[in-house]
């Protein structure tokens, strides 16, 4: 089966590695506030090459958790640190459709400001992403 590599799917792949340098530096758990992103995600979630994508992305598994809340995302300077500034995917919905005063915010000040339904969690059995509230009360 030939895989197709779409800008979500790499986007994803991207958020891994930046998941994975947080949980390793004990930092809170990344936020996903992308919709399209987070649409490929579910895609692979439901498929069996899931743990196979992890493994390549990030050297392990990311399990997947429901965590909502709003606020400055927290790991935009590590992504950017390690690929560069966020790409248009990053601000497209799940139909596809650009939320360009989102993306122009963000080049404007470099900061993301968002609300988010989900994060990864280790899938080595660590613990739980904090909720919003732990956040705000931390």
């Amino acid at each position: 089966m030939t895989v197709v590599q779409t800008p979500e799917r790499t986007e994803l792949g991207k958020f891994f590695q930046v998941s994975v340098r947080q949980f390793d530096a004990d930092q809170v758990a990344p936020e996903m506030f992308s919709a399209a992103i987070d649409a490929e995600w579910h895609r692979l979630l439901d498929n069996q090459e899931y743990a196979e994508f992890c493994t390549r992305s990030a050297g392990r598994l990311i399990n997947h958790v429901e965590n909502n809340g709003y606020g400055r995302i927290s790991w935009v300077d590590a992504y950017e640190e390690m690929f560069g500034s966020l790409p248009q995917v990053w601000f497209t919905g799940a139909d596809g459709v650009l939320d360009e005063r989102a993306l122009a915010r963000y080049r404007e000040t470099g900061e993301v400001w968002a609300e988010w339904d989900c994060s990864p969690i280790p899938g080595d059995g660590g613990d739980v992403a904090p909720r919003a509230s732990a956040l705000a009360a931390g």
